[in-house]
């Protein structure tokens, strides 16, 4: 007796089923402006607690800082969260209840041992981490961690004009993030915010922590 193969129909509905209930492990999300990307951080704190660790990846002017702006916001955090370049990292303690964020800049990090010797272990636990230009540097922090790219979409135009201001050019691990924005590095979406160049948000969950949590919820209208 043979056996009846399901049609091409059947076998696309049975596709999209398992995708369904599939946990949603990585979502790309559009965002056409500097707001539209802190509402995005913002939609992004809701989801977490208490040890996570955040990688971000991007060109220089993506929108990193502008997405940990957002993050740091919702948290409920003490200071303007700013680029971190010259002082490696800062941490910005909790005004309430919430974890403290600690806010790192790894680009002139060139080693996994230099990561290490930030110490960050200690804090990480009870806080937020978030790690701009931590892909291929930070992922030894934590099994668990959400990687996100920021791009610019196909086609879009630099606008950035990004100049360094005088600041601790030795870098350092601070809670300073009351200081005045001295040590930032002008540009990201501070001067990139023009909504003829959006911006692709790829998020993608790794490890044990995110399993069962839905990243659909960082998509508007979505969740």
């Amino acid at each position: 007796m043979s056996t009846r193969q399901p049609s091409q129909d059947t076998q696309a509905r049975q596709t999209s089923q398992v995708a369904q209930d599939t946990q949603v492990a990585q979502v790309t999300v559009t965002t056409a402006d500097a707001d539209a990307t802190r509402a995005l951080g913002s939609r992004l704190a809701a989801l977490l607690r208490r040890g996570d660790l955040v990688l971000l990846s991007g060109d220089l002017g993506a929108g990193k800082t502008t997405l940990a702006q957002g993050v740091g916001s919702a948290l409920g955090v003490r200071g303007r969260v700013s680029s971190p370049t010259f002082i490696i990292a800062r941490v910005h303690p909790s005004l309430g209840t919430g974890p403290d964020l600690i806010h790192v800049d790894a680009y002139r990090l060139e080693s996994l041992e230099e990561v290490d010797a930030l110490d960050l272990d200690s804090s990480m636990e009870d806080s937020v981490t978030v790690v701009e230009w931590g892909r291929g540097r930070a992922e030894s922090l934590s099994d668990s961690r959400l990687e996100i790219e920021v791009r610019r979409r196909a086609g879009g135009e630099d606008h950035t004009c990004p100049r360094r201001l005088p600041g601790d050019a030795q870098g350092q691990v601070t809670g300073g993030a009351d200081k005045a924005p001295g040590d930032m590095l002008q540009g990201d979406l501070m001067r990139t915010d023009d909504p003829r160049d959006p911006r692709e948000v790829v998020v993608r969950a790794v490890g044990q922590r995110w399993a069962g949590v839905s990243l659909a919820d960082l998509v508007p209208g979505e969740g």
